[in-house]
């Protein structure tokens, strides 16, 4: 799915990290995130990775975000050294996740709480996550997350048994691309329609021909112009939502 370190570097030779690794507890277990900080008054974005677990990916769009004007907490939800490489520790990491929706729920509240304990302003913050990282968003909308918005790059979207948008406080953003076979139409059909149900403001935007995983730099799924596309709806919504 990524890239290594060495061709990311390769493709994107000016880019230097700003921020800083971080070390924080969430119920008696060890993560550890990313900081990437502009100044005490930024905007916050919370953002998640997808199920390679916090990498060099995040770090490079936390870059983008801090060029933009925001400070950036890249989470990590499977603890500190977990960045799995083979796809059944992938699956295995993701799926005790999406099994224990408490545990989820509990890992992204507590990353934000951390996050504001570093300076990081939760009355301004706005939650985007790829991927695996985008169904954990959507878990904290419908967890009613003090946010101003949640936004997903190709993200899961089904909802779980049980589960609505009727405690969600914050507008959503979905970005998807149609050739997603992972991550079907009628998933984001069916969200839609739980959305408008409930009153949710949204704007949900697809991509012809974008596959899954269609925004990760360098591998086979990116496609440039979708990634493009994406990446400027998402800074309009920041701007429309953030102070």
């Amino acid at each position: 799915m990524k890239t290594t370190i060495g061709l990311i570097l390769a493709l994107l030779s000016s880019f230097a990290y700003a921020g800083e690794s971080k070390i924080y507890n969430v119920k008696g277990s060890e993560y550890e995130g990313y900081w990437s900080k502009v100044n005490n008054d930024a905007p916050l974005v919370l953002l998640v990775h997808d199920w390679d677990g916090l990498t060099d990916y995040e770090m490079k769009r936390a870059e983008m975000l801090n060029e933009l004007g925001y400070n950036v907490f890249a989470v990590d939800l499977f603890g500190k050294g977990v960045r799995p490489t083979e796809v059944k520790d992938k699956q295995q990491h993701t799926g005790e996740l999406y099994k224990d929706r408490d545990k989820l729920r509990a890992l992204m509240q507590g990353s934000l709480d951390f996050a504001a304990s570093l300076g990081g302003n939760i009355d301004n913050t706005v939650v985007m996550g790829y991927c695996f990282g985008g169904a954990a968003v959507l878990e904290s909308a419908r967890a009613g997350m003090k946010a101003k918005g949640f936004v997903t790059f190709h993200g899961g979207l089904g909802t779980p048994e049980g589960q609505s948008y009727a405690q969600t406080q914050a507008p959503i953003m979905i970005l998807h691309g149609t050739a997603d076979t992972a991550i079907p139409m009628s998933q984001f059909a069916s969200l839609a329609e739980q959305l408008e149900a409930a009153s949710v403001e949204h704007e949900m935007i697809t991509y012809s021909g974008a596959p899954h995983a269609f925004t990760v730099f360098g591998s086979p799924s990116y496609r440039e112009d979708a990634d493009k596309k994406s990446w400027a709806s998402f800074t309009q919504f920041l701007a429309a939502n953030t102070q």
